[in-house]
């Protein structure tokens, strides 16, 4: 009988099971994939967001703020890459610039600090690269970058030293709630536990219909990216951001802790939740974006 089973070896998974580690609970985490960290966790844009865009009052904002603050002393404990670089929100029309006054204002609620929307010239003080065409931007000097596989596997490393257990190619097939405990049946037998920390990513939905009645779906959405040579990874050094417009929230470029700089991501709606192919067309629609 484990204390807790957490389904999934994600960065929220990973993060869970190396916060239980911290108790005296016997914590099992099962991964469906070969090794940790090779769903969405792998591959996003490592962003560490100041957290002006949530909304007041909800937990998304309040963690958010949280986790940012927390982020660079946990960089020093585990060793992993981590930069805090600052993210600018760009406006490029002056009709636009209340927008930034309504980030400004939830982002103050949510306690982010430093916030100050800056002038053109400003920006471009900044940022010399960025078009002329500019009426102003947010400025979140809080913003940060992260190595998304390197804090995935600094966190399973140090719950697996604390004594968590770790199943890989091990997939949940079922979850039933027993008298004061659950039965946990995978392709390579059954785990009881007290406690099911459901970090399953896209497939989250699956698991939670498995004992609730309150039926939820995950859509899964892929972004594509595009990944550039490190001759250009100083062409920005903040984090850039559009102002999202009646076209949408356009696409962000941001250096990475590991010298590259990143463009994207794309947002497709898919019914495969395994399809990350990229195409030719998301590519195409990366350019034109940004």
């Amino acid at each position: 009988m484990y204390d807790v089973i957490v389904i999934g070896a994600g960065v929220s998974g990973c993060a869970a099971a190396r916060e239980l580690s911290r108790y005296r609970y016997r914590t099992l985490v099962l991964e469906k994939d070969e090794d940790i960290c090779e769903g969405t966790s792998k591959a996003n844009s490592g962003i560490v967001h100041a957290g002006f865009d949530s909304e007041p009052g909800t937990m998304m904002a309040r963690m958010n703020v949280r986790g940012n603050a927390l982020m660079e002393q946990l960089s020093k404990d585990l060793d992993f890459p981590f930069r805090r670089n600052g993210s600018l929100v760009l406006c490029f029309d002056e009709k636009d610039r209340d927008k930034l006054e309504r980030l400004l204002e939830k982002g103050e609620k949510n306690g982010v600090p430093g916030l100050r929307i800056l002038s053109k010239e400003e920006v471009k003080e900044m940022e010399p690269n960025l078009t002329d065409d500019l009426a102003g931007a947010l400025y979140a000097p809080t913003g940060g970058i992260v190595c998304p596989f390197g804090l995935t596997i600094a966190l399973a490393e140090n719950a697996a030293e604390n004594g968590v257990e770790f199943r890989r190619e091990t997939e949940v097939t079922g979850i039933r709630k027993e008298d004061g405990f659950y039965r946990v049946e995978t392709n390579r037998g059954v785990y009881e536990t007290k406690v099911v920390v459901n970090a399953a990513g896209v497939y989250a939905d699956r698991f939670h219909n498995m004992v609730s009645d309150d039926r939820m779906t995950i859509i899964a959405r892929k972004g594509e990216y595009c990944l550039m040579d490190k001759k250009v990874g100083n062409y920005v050094n903040h984090t850039i951001f559009q102002l999202p417009t009646i076209y949408g929230k356009g696409v962000l470029v941001t250096p990475t802790v590991h010298g590259n700089l990143l463009a994207g991501p794309t947002a497709v709606d898919i019914e495969d939740k395994e399809n990350t192919q990229t195409t030719a067309e998301g590519l195409e629609d990366l350019q034109r974006r940004a």
